[in-house]
């Protein structure tokens, strides 16, 4: 399932796990259910979400996104520290 940009054909998907600070284990209920809709959501504006699941005490994600966007540019757009402008 390769994708395009202009030119170029590309296969970039990543395991992103990530973990609130000190392993609280606070994600159930009602809060595991909005967590999943808003990374479904951000997700869904810039790439693909394979797969992913949220434990009780962090969250694993597959995710397909553009090469010209690093992880760490994602996830920070993820977690709401920076605006990417989706072309």
């Amino acid at each position: 399932d390769n994708q395009s940009i202009t030119h170029t054909r590309w296969n970039c998907t990543y395991h992103i796990v990530f973990i609130p600070k000190f392993r609280r284990k606070i994600m159930y209920g009602e809060t595991k259910r909005d967590l999943v809709e808003t990374i479904k959501n951000c997700v869904d504006e810039i790439g693909t979400l394979t797969d992913g699941k949220v434990c009780i005490d962090h969250v694993h994600m597959y995710i397909a996104i553009p090469p010209k966007l690093c992880v760490s540019e994602f996830m920070s757009y993820l977690k709401g520290k920076k605006h990417i402008d989706v072309v």
